[in-house]
């Protein structure tokens, strides 16, 4: 059952409680158009999936699919089917994206890997310390250990 059917037999059993100490307490967003945070995390899953179901679709620098794709290509490509726009290059998807520390990443976050400030690749994270990815030239799309300690983690609202 979604939060919205809950709402007014919330409110009617409230009687005089304000809306926002309601909200507060039921943890649910009340503005009209408001994503929860479930409703995101449902976006991102649909994204993983995207993103595993093009396994084996060949690299090609500067590619969004939908049979070839470069790394950030292939995050772009996923979200947007998923209903969500990205910017085009891995960096700016780190701009965009809610920075959430190694502690808090959850399936169908992206993972940024970086070289000091910049970064140069993104994949959607997939559990166990694994992203799916496009790699690079020669490669595939395809399921992969993370191999460096030096990413980001970031989430697609």
């Amino acid at each position: 059952m979604s939060a919205q059917v809950h709402v007014p037999s919330l409110l009617a059993r409230a009687g005089t409680a304000s809306v926002l100490t309601l909200a507060a307490v039921g943890g649910t967003m009340l503005a009209p158009g408001a994503q929860t945070e479930a409703q995101a995390a449902t976006v991102s899953m649909k994204a993983l999936d995207i993103a595993a179901s093009k396994k084996g679709s060949p690299y090609r620098w500067g590619a969004a699919g939908p049979h070839r794709f470069d790394c950030s290509g292939l995050t772009l490509y996923a979200f947007k089917k998923a209903g969500r726009k990205l910017p085009r290059t891995a960096q700016q998807q780190y701009n965009r994206a809610k920075h959430v520390p190694a502690s808090d990443r959850r399936r169908g976050d992206l993972v940024f890997f970086h070289s000091g400030r910049s970064v140069y690749h993104v994949g959607i994270y997939a559990g166990e310390n694994r992203i799916w990815h496009s790699p690079k030239a020669g490669a595939v799309v395809r399921l992969e250990k993370i191999w460096s300690r030096s990413v980001y983690y970031g989430r697609v609202g």
